[in-house]
Parts: C-alpha cells; sequence; structure tokens
C-alpha cells in the first residue's frame, strides 16, 4: 500500500508540471495572436469570437441575474427610503392639523368674546385658562392675568357665551376665578320675561340651585337668567342661562358658559356706582319744636345763649 502511493505521487508531480506547461503555452499562443497585426490573423481571431462567444450564454445568465438582482435591491432601498420620508412628511402633517384646529378652536372662542353685548361702560381683560382646579369640593380655574394687569377681587369673568365665575385670589401675574359651581358662589340674578329677583347657589353640580324666588308662580323653565347687579356684587345685564327644572321639582340653572372647553375669559372691570352721601330734596327735613330744622337748631340755641347772656 505504501508503495502503491509512492509510485502515484511520483506520477502526479510530472502530470501537473506538464499540464502548467500545456495551459501556459496555450495562454502565449493566445497572446501571440491577438497581438499579431495581420489580415489573415485577424480572420481567425473573428472565426474564433464567433465560434466561441455565443456558446457563453450560459456562463453570463448567472452573471446577468446577479447585476439584476442588485440593480432590484438597490430599486428596493430608494423606494424604502422615499417611504420613510413619506411617513415622515405624513407625521408632520399631521402636528400641522392638530395646530390648525387648535388654532381654529382658538380663533372660534375669541369671536365668540367679541360677539359678547356688554356695557359701554365696562372695560375688560382678556385671559387664558391656565389650569383648572375642579373637585368635588372645589369648582375655579386659574388665568394668566393678575394684579399686573390691573385684576382685583370680585370681578367677574366670562367666556364667549356667558358668565363663568368670578375673581377670588389674586396674584402679581394669575388670579384664580371662582366658577358658579362652586359651593362658595352666590349670585343675586333677575328671571327674565317676569323680572323676578332670586339667588343663583352653586352646590358643585352643572346645574346651580336658583332659590329665594320672590314669586315661584311666575317662572317658568326656560326662561333667560341674568346677574341684578344687586349688592354690587355683579355688573347687571350680564347673561347666565336659562331656568331649568330638575325632577324633584326644584328651581335650577341652565349655565350657558362652557365650562367643558375654558380657555380664553374676559374679566369684567367694575364701574363704581355713584353713591348718594346728602340726600338733597329727596327727603323733607324734620321739623323740631319750635319750627327749627336739625341744621338750624344749633345756631337757634347759641343766638339764645349770647342773648341771655
Amino acid at each position: 500500500m505504501a508503495r502503491d502511493r509512492g509510485q502515484g505521487e511520483d506520477y502526479s508531480g510530472p502530470l501537473k508540471r506538464l499540464l502548467l506547461g500545456v495551459l501556459l503555452l496555450c495562454l502565449l499562443g493566445m497572446f501571440l495572436i491577438w497581438r499579431i497585426d495581420s489580415p489573415r490573423v485577424e480572420r481567425f481571431r473573428a472565426q474564433v469570437v464567433d465560434r466561441v462567444v455565443p456558446s457563453f450564454d450560459w456562463a453570463m445568465a448567472p452573471v446577468t441575474g446577479a447585476v439584476n438582482i442588485l440593480r432590484d435591491f438597490q430599486s428596493y432601498q430608494r423606494m424604502y427610503q422615499q417611504n420613510q420620508d413619506l411617513r415622515r412628511e405624513l407625521q408632520q402633517m399631521k402636528a400641522w392639523k392638530e395646530a390648525a384646529l387648535q388654532l381654529e378652536q382658538e380663533n372660534a372662542r375669541l369671536l365668540d368674546l367679541n360677539n359678547v353685548q356688554l356695557d359701554p361702560r365696562l372695560t375688560f381683560v382678556t385671559g387664558v385658562v391656565m389650569a383648572d382646579s375642579g373637585s368635588p369640593f372645589r369648582q375655579s380655574v386659574l388665568i394668566n392675568v393678575g394684579a399686573r394687569d390691573g385684576i382685583m377681587d370680585g370681578w367677574a369673568a366670562m367666556d364667549g357665551l356667558g358668565l363663568v365665575g368670578r375673581i377670588s385670589g389674586v396674584g402679581r401675574n394669575t388670579a384664580r376665578v371662582i366658577l358658579l359651581t362652586d359651593t362658595s358662589s352666590r349670585i343675586p340674578v333677575t328671571i327674565q320675561p317676569s323680572g323676578q329677583r332670586a339667588l343663583i347657589i352653586g352646590d358643585n353640580s352643572i346645574a346651580p340651585v336658583v332659590d329665594f324666588v320672590e314669586a315661584p308662580d311666575q317662572v317658568r323653565p326656560g326662561d333667560r337668567v341674568l346677574t341684578s347687579g344687586d349688592g354690587g356684587v355683579f355688573p347687571a345685564g350680564l347673561l347666565v342661562g336659562q331656568l331649568a327644572e330638575d325632577p324633584g321639582g326644584r328651581m335650577r340653572v341652565r349655565i350657558s358658559a362652557d365650562y367643558e372647553r375654558l380657555e380664553f375669559l374676559r374679566v369684567l372691570r367694575s364701574y363704581e356706582n355713584e353713591r348718594l352721601s346728602d340726600p338733597g330734596q329727596l327727603i323733607a327735613p324734620a321739623i323740631l319744636p319750635g319750627g327749627d330744622t336739625p341744621e338750624t337748631a344749633p345756631d337757634a340755641a347759641k343766638a339764645a345763649e349770647a342773648e341771655n347772656g
């Protein structure tokens, strides 16, 4: 076995060298043939190309397929990148759409504020609602105007539809608005068209109670409820809502203000009513015994003392 293996190795070495030499000679001959500049050699080269090249289509098929696959992959990459770009642009468009809708809603709120008809003597400051601290025990919102804007406690706050509440607590840059639904809210109102006076009492519900009506039989559900201006709490004539009746038969007010979407509030600067300190001619002066009035009595006393003196 060792001898046969050695004989195989002795023959394989010269055979490899022979094949290598033949290959080199063929390559050298092809090189010389392709380099020789002769018409005959040129015709020979053309015949060789005509016979050999068409038969190599099967060998070029994998190369052509690989090239096509590479091109398809590059095209797929471009399509994928374009798809990602379109997705990003779509996300940006959605964000812009949301911003446009928000601006449209804010614009509608501001237009509603502009449509509110107020007394010409009333001026106002518009603020943006920053936070809502509504809870089962307290109903209020925070706005971004305060003492630097001249805001004072007790001033009325309205949205584009009706009265929202009153200022209760003023900071330098913010103020708190107690809503009509808060339990600490007590608002004197007038019910139209009957003109009955009443009081709206907050009970932390969306429809506060209407109590202390002068003549309950003269009011009906659907009547308009306006501020009366009694007690100097609010200016008169501000819209509060409409009268309603709950299942228990108790009168309540359906507030016109949209508490679900409070974004802008208009704070009304209350004007001071003229105070009457002198009754003038409205009340006749009292007549004292002797025909003197309270104003002239001290002078008459002084004159009598001078005469007696």
